[in-house]
């Protein structure tokens, strides 16, 4: 009788263990109480217990016991990672932890748009909501100072890009990487530059950059802009051109350019002062920085917009003159082309 007992006992032992066994291994096909695709954030120093416990909370699993099993049979399901991880309704829980111990945590985006100024793109920062705002700046020069960077201002000093970042990351870290996203393609583009052009330094090369970028949007013109000031920086002539004077106007303008405003000294006025501006303004992206770079050959010096988004371009006064006359001041009297003659 002893022996029956015994014997049913052990049966029993072993049934038991195989259904436990059964039981801890199918975990991994259980459909999660998911009805919808949703979001889950596991934060930095999350323990793979900690986040059974907070699968069971969500009502995603009935029992966080049967996990904490689950990882003595399997330990590498507890090298969760920290992020943000989106899940689809009906996914089984070895899906959710093939997701987590990926680390491919969700992406989120923040454009630097080519010609936007240092105020514009902090006002675009401070509008995405997965970033971190930690920055005091409103300007250039506070930018520079919080940044800890090499100049005075940080006008044009961030590569103009769409940059893919996690929920959590700080806006000066985006700055940080998209200043040396900068630094490294100018410095490639510096290296690989023409001799003959009368640029001194990267910066200078970066100032034209921010120039060009401002005066069209035409990838295929860039170039031809570019050479129109390279050949009036060699013939010592003024640049005159006139997103250089709305940015030392800065909040005074509003919308127009008058003859006053052209004649009005400020050190980013390129129809007074000679060479270019001590500053970029705005900022570039890399077809403006290979444009700067990588002059079109030619001998136009004037050029001016058609209306349509291009521009005509000039040998000589007379045919820019010419060229006003006819796609500029037939619409706008108070207009002056850029660059021109005073």
């Amino acid at each position: 009788m002893f022996k029956k007992l015994v014997a049913l006992l052990i049966l029993t032992a072993v049934v038991l263990v195989g259904w436990t066994y059964n039981r801890i291994e199918s975990l991994p096909q259980q459909t999660l109480g998911l009805t919808q695709d949703t979001l889950i954030s596991v934060e930095k120093g999350t323990t793979a217990n900690q986040f059974a416990q907070i699968l069971q909370a969500k009502g995603w699993i009935d029992d966080a016991r049967w996990i904490k099993v689950l990882y003595r049979l399997k330990p590498e399901l507890t090298a969760i990672k920290a992020g943000e991880y989106q899940l689809q309704a009906g996914m089984t829980l070895g899906e959710l932890y093939t997701i987590v111990l990926s680390g491919e945590s969700v992406q989120y985006r923040a454009t630097l748009i080519e010609g936007s100024t240092v105020k514009e793109l902090l006002a675009t920062l401070k509008e995405n909501d997965a970033l971190v705002h930690t920055l005091n700046a409103e300007d250039a020069k506070s930018l520079a100072s919080e940044l800890d960077l090499d100049q005075d201002s940080a006008e044009g000093l961030f590569l103009a890009e769409t940059y893919h970042f996690e929920r959590g990351t700080t806006d000066r870290a985006m700055l940080l990487r998209a200043h040396q996203m900068l630094t490294d393609a100018l410095d490639q583009y510096w290296a690989e530059r023409p001799d003959s052009l009368p640029l001194k330094s990267a910066y200078e090369a970066l100032i034209l950059a921010s120039i060009v970028e401002k005066e069209t949007g035409l990838s295929s013109e860039r170039p031809q802009i570019s050479g129109v000031f390279i050949r009036r920086l060699n013939r010592g002539m003024r640049l005159q051109t006139d997103p250089t004077v709305i940015y030392g106007m800065g909040d005074k303008y509003q919308g127009n350019i008058t003859r006053k405003d052209l004649q009005t000294p400020t050190d980013y006025n390129t129809y007074v002062i000679a060479g270019l501006p001590p500053t970029p303004i705005a900022t570039v992206g890399r077809e403006a920085l290979q444009a700067a770079l990588n002059p079109a050959e030619g001998r136009s010096l004037y050029f001016v917009a058609r209306g349509d988004g291009s521009h005509q371009f000039s040998d000589t006064l007379k045919q820019h003159n010419q060229a006003v006359q006819e796609y500029q001041l037939k619409r706008r009297n108070n207009y002056r082309s850029a660059p021109g003659e005073s």
